[in-house]
C-alpha cells in the first residue's frame, strides 16, 4: 500500500503571498498560487488579490497555504510546526531565519534535560515553530 503524505495546510489573514515566499526563501522549492480572482472573478473586491491556494514542495520541506476567505481573526495555537533532524548547523540557521521577526521566542534554542538541542517560537507570521537537533 502506497503511504500517504501529510502536508501542513497554512492559513493566513492576507499575508499569504508574502509569508509563503519567505518560506520558499529559507526552505527553496517551486512555488506555485492561485489568487480568489483567478478562480472567480467574480468573488468580492476585497480578497479578489488574496491567495486562495498556494503550494511550495520540491525543496527541504512542502506545504500548502491560503488566505482565509473569511473576515477577521483566525483562532489557531492547537497545531505547531516541527523541524527536525542530525543537521545541527542547517536547524540553528532555520531557528534564526525562521524566527526573525519572531513574535515571541517561547524557548531559545539550547541543549534540553532530554539530551536534544531545541528551540519554539511563533513566527512574523503567528505560525508555531519547534525545532529540534536530535541528539546522536
Amino acid at each position: 500500500m502506497e503511504k500517504a503524505v501529510l502536508h501542513p495546510y497554512l492559513m493566513f489573514e492576507g499575508n499569504c503571498r508574502e509569508a509563503m515566499e519567505f518560506y520558499k526563501g529559507i526552505f527553496g522549492g517551486e512555488l506555485n498560487m492561485m489568487t480568489f480572482g483567478q478562480v472567480d472573478n467574480s468573488c468580492p473586491v476585497a480578497i479578489r488579490d488574496h491567495i486562495m491556494h498556494a503550494s511550495l514542495m520540491g525543496g527541504e520541506v512542502d506545504f500548502m497555504a491560503s488566505d482565509s476567505p473569511q473576515p477577521g481573526p483566525l483562532a489557531g495555537d492547537k497545531i505547531q510546526l516541527s523541524l527536525s533532524g542530525f543537521d545541527e548547523a542547517n536547524l540553528r540557521k532555520k531557528f534564526e531565519q525562521l524566527s526573525e521577526g519572531a513574535i515571541t521566542i517561547t524557548v531559545p534554542m539550547e541543549k534540553q534535560v532530554w539530551g536534544d538541542i531545541f528551540g519554539a517560537f511563533k513566527d512574523k507570521y503567528g505560525i508555531d515553530w519547534m525545532i529540534d537537533v536530535r541528539a546522536q
